[in-house]
């Protein structure tokens, strides 16, 4: 009974001791996805390139991407760690602005929103593969805003990681990607 009476007299004041503790700070999980004017702006103060997700709400390919690629935490560090990610709906009624350059939709149903509308104009300045647009496309981007490559298609993270590593750690400017993948060993852990 003198226990009980004593847990209770002093419950308050632990009470109060433990709502002063902070939590430790969780680890960042997932990409950190930013709008193509935040990558810009943040590219220009630090160097860095930019990795563009160019999805449709209707592509189930892109679907498959979110769920099983991006969202892998080794693919999510690597992506936060050496790009400015950046997720554009290629469908958007929205306008942007790309290298000072205002791009919009004209096409664009607002009636539509659920299924196929118009194509956006960044999406064909940008995710444009010998003339032809295919979901999902994943475009790498130099700091500079020069598109090095759209790569159309999913792909699983082990199929990604060459291609981030490629761009990501510079390679780009010394070789061709075939002999960068000739020599290239995984990290990642399945």
């Amino acid at each position: 009974m003198r226990t009980l009476l004593l847990s209770i007299a002093f419950a308050p004041a632990f009470l109060v001791a433990q709502s002063n503790l902070k939590p430790a700070a969780a680890p960042t999980k997932g990409i950190q996805w930013l709008t193509i004017e935040e990558a810009q702006a943040k590219a220009a103060k630090t160097p860095k390139p930019l990795m563009v997700d160019v999805y449709t709400s209707w592509c189930g390919p892109c679907k498959m991407l979110d769920a099983k690629t991006f969202s892998d935490p080794q693919l999510a560090e690597y992506v936060n760690k050496h790009f400015y990610p950046v997720k554009f709906n290629a469908e958007s009624g929205a306008p942007v602005t790309f290298k000072g350059q205002k791009l919009e939709n004209p096409e664009f149903n607002p009636g539509n929103t659920g299924g196929r509308n118009g194509t956006h104009q960044l999406t064909y300045a940008i995710a444009n593969v010998q003339g032809r647009i295919a979901y999902p496309t994943v475009v790498y981007i130099d700091s500079d805003l020069n598109v090095l490559a759209p790569v159309q298609g999913y792909l699983t993270p082990d199929q990604m990681e060459p291609i981030l590593n490629y761009f990501g750690e510079s390679h780009y400017k010394t070789k061709d990607y075939q002999s960068f993948i000739a020599t290239f060993k995984p990290k990642w852990m399945p």
